[in-house]
């Protein structure tokens, strides 16, 4: 009998892997959500936020432009109700007032609607003091448009002043490393700021995604610790740091030292830091592949010490890993069994079995 159902391969393990990017982007993605592009569209100040350069120069530009047709619109129907399009500024009649001076066409009104939100400083075009619809319309854009420059300007410096861009400078290692230390493994990675300003109170948590079998993505909690340092921040962050977590019997990760392939899985890794200069807080997102995670190997030195004796930092050693021979069992003192020989009851010789063999 044909089966014809089709059989929905993991979410971990179709083409696009993975849930956080190596440069801390998230894959997910939401479908079928009613009402999120309301929502989305309420959030102006964070659509700024998020947008790309490009697109922030194109609104910026859009919305000018928009604003100066829209009065320019209004400024032409204004000289039109007014009767000032057909009517010889330099001689008007002495029972007409004209409203604006020179608005004799749409480009006319475009241009001092455009001098109007730029300058003030009226030329050959200026408003009537004896017309209050001008005076009236004058007061509209001139309020609109400083809430506009207000806003974009604002949008402007928030965007160049936000922490993600301070944690561009923040790196970690491509590959993460499984390496023993006092005969206990330990699962490790390093992170480097490449910036000389420090950055202070580091913190690092990890997330482990595993999907089970009804499809639910499993979160665990991965706990992390710079050296032999317990506490959860690290007070100066100005030379690369390596993180390790210890690898026990009951770590969710203890399926990495098993000879078989271990199970699909991804660990996602945050770190937040404060700036010192400013005191906003950005975080720094990675994650780490079965693939990515190197057993049996440690990363290589990368402090240094220059002719004058001060500390350098190599950072062509950054992603650098070097292989290690996994630990053999301690062949000195091999566990040991007395035994003895017998003939006939009576005792004859005697030997030790030993784990390596037999010994006199």
């Amino acid at each position: 009998m044909c089966n014809n159902t089709k059989s929905s391969a993991p979410l971990l393990t179709q083409r696009y892997l993975r849930l956080v990017t190596k440069d801390g982007h998230s894959t997910f993605q939401m479908a079928g959500a009613q009402g999120r592009g309301v929502a989305y569209l309420r959030d102006v100040w964070g659509i700024l936020m998020d947008m790309r350069w490009r697109w922030m120069m194109l609104v910026f530009s859009a919305s000018f432009v928009l604003h100066w047709l829209v009065f320019a619109v209004l400024w032409y129907l204004l000289a039109e109700m007014n009767g000032d399009l057909e009517l010889d500024h330099d001689a008007p009649p002495d029972n007409h007032t004209i409203c604006v001076k020179y608005i004799t066409s749409f480009t006319a009104a475009f241009s001092f609607s455009l001098e109007t939100q730029l300058t003030i400083g009226y030329g050959t075009m200026f408003p009537s003091g004896d017309c209050p619809s001008a005076i009236a319309l004058l007061a509209i854009q001139m309020v609109l448009g400083l809430m506009l420059e207000a806003f974009l300007t604002g949008a402007f410096v928030a965007k160049i002043a936000r922490p993600k861009n301070r944690a561009l400078s923040i790196r970690f290692s491509r590959s993460a490393v499984v390496t023993h230390s006092e005969g206990k493994p330990h699962l490790m990675f390093q992170v480097a700021n490449t910036r000389s300003s420090p950055l202070t109170n580091v913190q690092i948590s990890a997330i482990l995604y595993q999907e089970q079998e009804s499809g639910q993505l499993h979160q665990t909690s991965i706990d992390f610790h710079l050296d032999s340092i317990t506490a959860d921040e690290c007070p100066f962050f100005i030379f690369p740091l390596t993180y390790y977590h210890s690898i026990t019997a009951s770590s969710p990760l203890a399926a990495l030292l098993q000879r078989e392939a271990p199970p699909h899985f991804e660990l996602v890794v945050f770190l937040s830091a404060v700036q010192e200069g400013t005191g906003e807080t950005c975080q720094r997102r990675t994650s780490y592949l079965p693939s990515e995670i190197l057993v049996y190997h440690r990363f290589a030195s990368l402090l240094a010490r220059n002719a004058k004796g001060e500390y350098q930092t190599k950072m062509e050693n950054f992603d650098k890993t070097i292989p290690e021979l996994p630990a053999a069992p301690d062949s000195k003192s091999p566990k040991r069994t007395d035994k003895e020989i017998r003939i006939n009851g009576q005792h004859i010789d005697s030997f030790q079995l030993s784990e390596t063999g037999l010994t006199e």
